[in-house]
């Protein structure tokens, strides 16, 4: 069961040395299960004193305790946790290796031609084998930030490998083994759930040719095989890891679906999965985060703001993880128009989080522009001043910036070469984060926001021709205003101000991504419409006919997405037609 290729981290993977814990297993889960409970119940503290004492010795409180020095690590961007979670995987991979199964030459030759009789395994060596999967998971995912550099990029690929076919060998245990004894089977099958949902829905979701490549080298993804396996882990309500199956959950279709496809979550599900764990769980920091997530996507601004602030204000411990909460603030401020509290929430994140101050200060100046003829003379000179320091705290991970700050960078670029002046900054931002589709949930949301483009159009219009930016800011309206029509369920309306804007394509100078862009609005327009074929070909051409061009990864994801529903879409009639007639 060797899966340490490429990476020395994992070289210790057969040492000999006897096991030092004298805790039994079934000890081991019920003290993990108690320190999970604590943990979403923000009792950090006294979760960790079960953990920490025992994490030298036991899988299961060594992996418990690298949960949350990873939470920490990946909350704070702090060198010294970093540093902390790579030393407690590091401690967790080599207590889960002194249980793991050590097969001899001979039995690993033999594993070539037969199966594996996973009977003889004890319950140990299978539960170090899942632990282990999970500690490689958590080090794949912590290289990306431990080291900014290709190298590092790599033996996280390599990292993440060994996880999946870590994973895979966990699901032939569940899957083969005569179980005897169910009380372990619950822990062991949710974690495998888990991991196997997890990796199916992230592989599902990357583009068409990213999943060719992986599929090359034995990796698979299936966004329904994700989503079954996660709520069959979700409802086995008694086990360890039934907790990290809801989070997955909600993850995926309360965020990762809103900025990666056009598509809404399963809401109706996740309103259930909230219910049961706010029961459980009435201050927990995520699940009241969550709640809050949940009523933004349906359009409830003020239950949702209500509800992140909840979350915000319920623990002090990780400051950081406040920062989700001002992060969400910023958007529920900016759908209603609330644009100093939104600008708010922006600055504290520009004086209290690690993780891009390029964004927050365009954030801000975005969110102030939006006050126009309400600006004070202050905030003009503070919006400048963000703008001209925006692009210094630029950062590169791997060679690469971050394309959400190179778009920053281009607008603050944009600002001074048209006289200190941007066109709807805060509603551009609103678009390319995908949150039309929330705006969209509520007539007097949508309509106010379209009042503010059309005021903005007129102004355009009436201000002298041939201006630099004149085919950029006009382009950038009419697709705002083909959106907001689109919502309001105007389509004729909405295609005329998208069909404009694809005219401009010649003329538009800088912002280039607004025609791709653009053609998957109106192939989402045409889909409503029932015109599958039309919107089928615009999405290729985007795809195909386009490159270079700002967030062009973004639309990529949106586009995949998008292909596959309408694929999926025109399989159906064939498939209900054959049904019908094997029933004749």
């Amino acid at each position: 069961m060797d899966n340490t290729e490429g990476d020395d981290d994992f070289q210790d993977a057969y040492e000999t040395q006897p096991v030092a814990s004298s805790m039994d297993l079934q000890t081991a889960m019920d003290e993990a299960k108690t320190a999970v409970h604590h943990f979403f119940n923000n009792k950090f503290t006294e979760a960790r004193d079960i953990l920490q004492p025992w994490a030298s010795s036991s899988m299961y409180h060594s992996v418990g305790n690298s949960v949350f020095t990873f939470l920490e690590a990946m909350l704070t961007f702090e060198h010294q946790h970093i540093e902390a979670a790579s030393d407690a995987l590091k401690q967790c991979i080599s207590v889960c290796n002194r249980y793991r199964k050590k097969n001899t030459i001979s039995e690993s030759l033999g594993k070539m031609v037969k199966k594996t009789n996973y009977d003889q395994y004890s319950p140990e060596e299978i539960h170090a084998e899942l632990c282990y999967a999970e500690a490689l998971l958590l080090k794949s995912m912590l290289t990306f930030v431990e080291d900014e550099t290709l190298v590092s990029f790599i033996k996280a690929g390599l990292k993440i490998r060994s996880c999946f076919n870590s994973y895979k060998e966990c699901s032939n245990i569940l899957h083969q083994r005569n179980w005897s004894d169910e009380s372990h089977k619950v822990h062991f099958e949710s974690g495998v759930r888990m991991g196997i949902g997890a990796f199916n829905l992230m592989i599902s979701l990357l583009p068409a040719r990213v999943i060719k490549l992986l599929e090359f080298i034995g990796f698979s993804g299936s966004k329904e095989v994700g989503l079954q396996e996660l709520e069959i882990g979700y409802r086995l309500h008694h086990s360890i890891r039934q907790v990290l199956c809801v989070m997955t959950l909600l993850g995926y279709h309360l965020i990762v679906v809103y900025v990666l496809s056009h598509t809404d979550g399963d809401l109706v599900f996740c309103d259930e999965i909230l219910k049961n764990q706010l029961q459980l769980y009435p201050q927990g920091v995520w699940f009241l985060f969550f709640k809050g997530r949940l009523e933004f996507m349906k359009g409830n601004i003020d239950d949702s703001i209500e509800w992140y602030i909840k979350s915000w204000q319920s623990q002090n411990m990780w400051p950081q993880f406040h920062h989700l909460c001002f992060w969400e603030l910023i958007w529920t401020n900016s759908v209603k128009q609330q644009w100093r509290e939104a600008s708010n929430y922006a600055d504290r994140l520009l004086h209290e989080s690690r993780w891009s101050r390029t964004i927050y200060s365009y954030q801000k100046a975005a969110m102030l522009s939006m006050l126009g003829d309400d600006l004070s003379l202050d905030e003009r000179t503070e919006i400048e001043s963000l703008m001209r320091d925006a692009p210094q705290w630029k950062q590169r991970i791997a060679g690469k910036s971050l394309p959400m700050e190179k778009f920053a960078v281009k607008k603050t670029e944009r600002f001074f070469a048209q006289k200190k002046m941007l066109v709807l900054p805060g509603l551009e931002l609103l678009y390319v984060w995908n949150l039309f589709k929330v705006l969209g949930k509520k007539r007097d949301l949508i309509q106010n926001m379209y009042k503010i483009i059309e005021k903005t159009l007129n102004k355009l219009d009436s201000q002298k021709k041939h201006q630099d930016f004149e085919a950029d800011n006009r382009g950038l309206l009419l697709l705002l205003k083909g959106a907001s029509l689109r919502q309001m369920n105007s389509p004729l309306q909405a295609e005329e101000c998208l069909v404009g804007v694809l005219s401009l394509e010649k003329k538009i100078r800088e912002d280039l991504y607004l025609i791709p862009y653009t053609m998957v609005e109106l192939a989402q327009l045409y889909q409503e419409q029932g015109n599958v074929s039309k919107a089928s070909q615009l999405l290729e051409d985007a795809k195909k006919n386009y490159t270079g061009y700002s967030l062009e990864s973004r639309l990529h994801f949106k586009i995949h997405s998008f292909q596959t529903e309408l694929s999926t879409a025109k399989k159906m009639p064939t498939e209900s037609t054959a049904t019908q007639s094997s029933s004749q």
